[in-house]
């Protein structure tokens, strides 16, 4: 049986992508834990299935970047 430092080592020696997914596998793997009492985590999912279905309702990271900075402009 592997220790988790020997699967670790072999984990960080991934490329990114794939550390990415074994990531995503590991948390999928996990139970749920989280209490959401004010639902954020069905609105996240929600809007998630929504830029999922209407990709073009979406905006980069350099718009976001930018209404920020107007705000505080």
């Amino acid at each position: 049986m592997a220790t988790i430092t020997e699967v670790e080592k072999l984990a960080f020696a991934l490329p990114e992508v794939q550390r990415a997914v074994l990531a995503a596998h590991l948390l999928e793997s996990l139970p749920t834990v989280l209490h959401d009492e004010d639902e954020g985590i069905a609105e996240a999912l929600r809007r998630d299935a929504e830029l999922d279905a209407r990709p073009e309702t979406g905006i980069s990271l350099e718009q976001l970047d930018q209404q920020i900075a107007r705000r505080h402009a």
